[in-house]
């Protein structure tokens, strides 16, 4: 609270400094100019015209036209005059806008106040589990998860609501603490390596390759490793390492499914 007060003291103070410096620029560059240039000017020409370097009639036109420029200048000047009280009037104003703002702040608001209304939302939300929306469902988990940071169902259900709702590095956080706490749930780490792929936008990274590589070791029979594990075998163009991934899979898909057919296609093709 201490740092805020002060922050806040700090800032009001620049912003007066800022409204002072901007208004004496304003005074300085709007105060009147002598014609100091333009008279200069004058005598020029008429010591140009008494060594006969001008007729009479190029000096008469040359100083009609100076003449014309320094009236000119006079009236478009429009010269702000800067009185004894403005300075109070302008750092009163910054005091009192400072003032009001503190006022409005102790009226409405406080730091470290939590967001009350999605707080409401989400008591709401954790009565009608059945009709929620997945980010609905991952905020309620969420604070369950809040209350007991141990409980494994509880992060494996916040990381499947999380991937569900579009948020894949969520889920990779989820699935990274219960694999964590329990790591001998090879359903846990493949959830976790495919979070990676999605946060990796399809690509295997060697932190998933890793993830599911344990997987495999807790349970051979984790397909989706072995999926992804044969994928990524295959972009590297070893096809040997993804026909032992990919050949339990295939064998266990219908003759007519599609993607046993792509499997297969793109295994003959690897490598040519």
């Amino acid at each position: 609270m201490t740092i805020f007060w002060i922050m806040t003291a700090v800032m009001a103070a620049l912003a007066g400094l800022l409204v002072l410096a901007g208004a004496r620029r304003g005074v300085d560059l709007a105060e009147p100019v002598t014609p100091v240039t333009a008279s200069a000017e004058l005598a020029e020409l008429d010591r140009l015209k008494a060594r006969g370097l001008l007729d009479e009639a190029a000096w008469t036109a040359a100083r009609t036209e100076a003449g014309r420029r320094i009236l000119s200048a006079r009236r478009d000047a429009a010269p702000v005059v800067a009185g004894a009280s403005d300075r109070l009037w302008v750092l009163g104003g910054v005091f009192a806008a400072a003032a009001g703002a503190v006022g409005l702040y102790v009226f409405a608001g406080a730091p470290g106040l939590p967001d009350q209304p999605f707080e409401r939302r989400v008591d709401e939300w954790a009565g009608q589990l059945d009709s929620l929306q997945p980010p609905q469902v991952a905020a309620v988990v969420a604070r369950a998860v809040k209350e007991r940071p141990d409980d494994v169902e509880a992060l494996t259900m916040l990381g499947v609501a999380r991937s569900e709702a579009g948020d894949p590095i969520g889920a990779v956080s989820a699935f990274r603490r219960a694999t964590a706490l329990r790591p001998d749930d090879a359903l846990g780490w493949t959830r976790l390596g495919v979070s990676l792929v999605r946060a990796n936008r399809g690509a295997v990274s060697g932190d998933a390759e890793a993830v599911f590589r344990r997987a495999l070791e807790i349970d051979p029979d984790q397909l989706a490793a072995r999926y992804f594990l044969g994928d990524a075998a295959l972009l590297r163009d070893d096809k040997a390492a993804a026909r032992q991934m990919w050949s339990p899979l295939i064998a266990g898909m219908a003759p007519g499914d599609p993607a046993r057919a792509e499997m297969v296609m793109r295994l003959e093709g690897a490598g040519e």
